[in-house]
């Protein structure tokens, strides 16, 4: 049988920032319970449900989110495909040292976030398989079903609407195969699990370097997620932008925006070998998220105009002013 994530989300919800804490205690553990079930007894249990939402969460199927199957005659998929090729050919150790070096010292421009997330409205993800509309849509269904859930914890529901803000890069010369997409450490050997993996990153240099393309590559066992030195794109730069501008989101939000786009590590379960012991924490929050994030995007529009009030209150307390970028 199908077992959805409502038994999860029975957990009752209150209006403390603590009862959130609870509510994804309460998530893994019966994550914990369900692959123990899933280990002795595979027949019971599709893996593949554990995290998927129940139907009227969703506008279409969640076997239909992240097809990167190939058809080089339709024209969505293909740009996605080519889009994953440049980046996996493009992005090794020395393009991301040197795209940190490039925009971390936040020179760019200023701007308020509401004028960086209104950008967005100019910019389709051309990674995306799920979604062919203008980045700020998606941004706004992300913090309203967080919102639906969690009314009271506002900082959630700004995460969820800045959490791609950081694909303005697109808007000052960054192509988009170093914005968008799924990331992956560089520096060590690439996982199995990233999409297109089989041929995708041929050609890339740091495939024939032997300090990169082993196991643990320029890493020390355990180092930590933290530590990794991770493919250049709108997480990164985000995540650096806000300790930069000194927001006060708390810390499960800065982990989410950080890795959120980190599928081979927090839905692959890859990297294990990498992880430090309070990493499975991080991973919580960030799968938690993943929730919102991933199976809110639909052409369904929301009245942007109207939520705009709401979501400039939670700028004003969390990132207020005009910011470096």
């Amino acid at each position: 049988m199908a077992l959805r994530l409502s038994c999860i989300l029975s957990f009752e919800q209150s209006s403390s920032q603590g009862s959130f804490v609870d509510f994804v205690k309460v998530f893994f553990l019966w994550e914990k319970v369900i692959m123990k079930v899933l280990v002795e007894s595979p027949a019971i249990l599709d893996p593949s449900e554990l995290l998927r939402p129940e139907p009227e969460f969703m506008d279409k199927s969640a076997s239909k989110f992240r097809d990167y199957t190939i058809d080089k005659n339709d024209p969505l998929k293909e740009r996605v495909r080519q889009t994953y090729r440049q980046m996996h050919l493009n992005q090794t150790v020395d393009f991301v040292k040197g795209r940190r070096a490039e925009w971390l010292t936040f020179t760019k421009f200023r701007a308020t976030i509401r004028e960086a997330l209104e950008r967005l409205n100019d910019l389709v993800d051309e990674s995306d398989p799920d979604l062919d509309l203008p980045n700020i849509v998606h941004a706004f269904q992300t913090a309203e079903r967080a919102r639906e859930e969690h009314p009271d914890l506002d900082w959630l529901h700004l995460t969820g609407l800045i959490h791609d803000l950081g694909k303005v890069m697109a808007f000052y010369g960054e192509p988009q195969w170093a914005v968008v997409g799924d990331t992956f450490p560089v520096g060590c050997l690439w996982s199995d699990n990233i999409v297109y993996r089989s041929d995708s990153f041929e050609g890339n240099p740091d495939g024939d370097n032997p300090q990169y393309n082993t196991k643990y590559g320029m890493y020390e066992p355990n180092c930590g997620i933290r530590n990794l030195l991770m493919s250049w794109g709108h997480d990164e730069y985000l995540y650096q932008f806000l300790v930069h501008n000194k927001s006060t989101l708390p810390e499960q939000a800065l982990c989410m925006i950080r890795f959120h786009s980190f599928y081979p590590w927090h839905s692959s379960g890859d990297y294990q070998h990498l992880m430090k012991p309070e990493d499975e924490e991080i991973k919580k929050w960030v799968l938690c998220f993943n929730r919102y994030d991933l199976y809110t995007k639909s052409t369904k529009m929301p009245d942007i105009d109207a939520l705009w009030p709401y979501y400039q209150s939670l700028i004003d307390k969390y990132c207020p002013g005009v910011l470096e970028w």
